[in-house]
Parts: structure tokens; C-alpha cells; sequence
């Protein structure tokens, strides 16, 4: 059953620099009732100050998905990755045996927003890996664009785990639909 849950009925953490609001179970919040769902483990809506970020820090067996929604995000890893990522843009780290990277705002006036998503491999311990994509407004308006997929399908992202991430774009008065195939 998927039940809606409300913006102001998720964990919050206002760090100054950070506002987080967390769909599921996340460092200082704690609901039993909200620890993940299937594999997806997390859903952040971040936004961080200008000039500021997390430092560097290490993940391990985890698919961890940035979109930024407005402003620029910085990424920097041990894989030598060192990329911006601007509204629309996608980026997908697999940090398989492990990978330390950093994400920062770089601009001087302008906040990032954007969503964190991690979801749990479908194998643990493979090589780290990192894509980074731009999927324009066009592809996205009034349609359910791909986002990440087990099989790169429409140009998406390789996501190792079964499952599919879409986003779309919508005027308030479009509606979509999608089937679910159990």
C-alpha cells in the first residue's frame, strides 16, 4: 500500500549552513516506522548556503543519487572526480568498496537545492563508479523521464539494483500515471 506522507510529517535538521528534511530514518532522526522502503534506504530535500558543504567523507555499498533543483552542487572524490552539477543534473556515485567524496555549493550568493537518494545495491562490493548527466527541461515536461535504471534504458544512468527512478515536470493541471507491475 503506499500511503502519502506530508512534507511537515518528515524528520528535520536545520545545521545553519544545511536544512534537511528526511523522508526516512537519517543521522539524528529516528522513526521506526520510517526506516527505508525495499532497497530505497534514503530521500533528503537539501539545501545548502552559499560557499558551504560537506567536507570529505566515505560511503561504502550504497547507490547514491544527487538532483539538483536549483543552484550548483560541487563533487569531488577519490575516483578524481571533481564536477559541478547544475540545475537538471543528475549524478549517480556507486560506492561499491568504498569511496570518499565532498559536495559544495560553489556559488557565492545562491543556495543549492537539491535531493539525495541512496539505495541499497542489488551486489555488494563492486568497483566505485561515478556518472554525472544533464536531463534538459524538454525531456522531463508533462512526461516521466528516466532517470536511473538497471539497464541504462533511454539514455539513463546505470543504477545497480532493481529499480527505476523517474522525474517529471508539470504545469500544476497535468497528470500522469504509471503502472506498477508486481
Amino acid at each position: 500500500m503506499i500511503t502519502l506522507r506530508k512534507a511537515s510529517e518528515r524528520g528535520h535538521a536545520d545545521h545553519g549552513w544545511l536544512k534537511s528534511w528526511h523522508s526516512f530514518s537519517f543521522a539524528d532522526y529516528h522513526d521506526p516506522a520510517y526506516m527505508q522502503f525495499s532497497s530505497l534506504r534514503v530521500i533528503n530535500d537539501d539545501t545548502v548556503q552559499a560557499g558551504q558543504g560537506f567536507g570529505t567523507h566515505g560511503h561504502r555499498d550504497m547507490e547514491i543519487l544527487s538532483y539538483v533543483l536549483s543552484g550548483a552542487l560541487q563533487h569531488k572524490d577519490s575516483m578524481g572526480n571533481g564536477k559541478v552539477m547544475n540545475y537538471g543534473e543528475v549524478q549517480l556515485m556507486s560506492a561499491g568498496t568504498g569511496v570518499q567524496h565532498s559536495e559544495f555549493n560553489p556559488l557565492p550568493d545562491e543556495d543549492v537545492h537539491f535531493l539525495q537518494i541512496w539505495i541499497m545495491p542489488n551486489q555488494l562490493g563492486i568497483k566505485p563508479g561515478y556518472q554525472q548527466k544533464n536531463f534538459s527541461p524538454a525531456e522531463k515536461r508533462g512526461r516521466w523521464c528516466l532517470l536511473v535504471s538497471p539497464d541504462a534504458a533511454q539514455g539513463s544512468l546505470l543504477l545497480h539494483q532493481d529499480a527505476r527512478v523517474f522525474a517529471a515536470l508539470l504545469d500544476g493541471k497535468e497528470r500522469l500515471s504509471y503502472s506498477i507491475s508486481i
